[in-house]
């Protein structure tokens, strides 16, 4: 059912200063910071070969980055986004086998322009993860 690796997202304190680490001391391509106040995050995209590095930062005083920074106040792996072919078809696959979706189950438009889910931790090994229709 899971395609590809999308991305692995971080949450970072400081997004300018992830931003250049990631650009100035790797050498990667970083994108522009992107504000998604739907999921109240602002994000940079690290573009890799392979996949991508999401660097994810608070936008306002209700984003649940806030929350985990808060827990883990230098930042750390975040969630891990797979792609799905059919991104309803493989919620209520999921949904029959037990697994819980976050949310009120419906697709949200996430930061590339298609729709996301995310899948409760606790049934993935304690790993956030999010789905992304391909």
């Amino acid at each position: 059912m899971i395609g590809r690796l999308n991305h692995v997202a971080i949450a970072v304190p400081d997004l300018a200063a992830a931003t250049a680490t990631y650009r100035d001391t790797l050498g990667a391509a970083v994108s522009a910071p992107q504000d998604l106040p739907e999921h109240g995050v602002t994000v940079v995209f690290v573009e890799l070969p392979n996949t991508k590095i999401e660097l994810l930062h608070p936008l306002g005083e209700a984003s649940p980055i806030s929350a985990f920074l808060a827990k883990a106040p230098t930042g750390g792996i975040h969630h891990i986004c797979y792609e799905v072919d059919d991104i309803e078809a493989a919620r209520d696959r999921l949904v029959q086998t037990g697994a819980r979706v976050l949310g009120d189950g419906k697709p949200k438009i996430g930061a590339h322009g298609k729709p996301v889910l995310f899948l409760h931790p606790k049934d993935f090994c304690g790993s956030l993860i999010e789905l992304e229709q391909a």
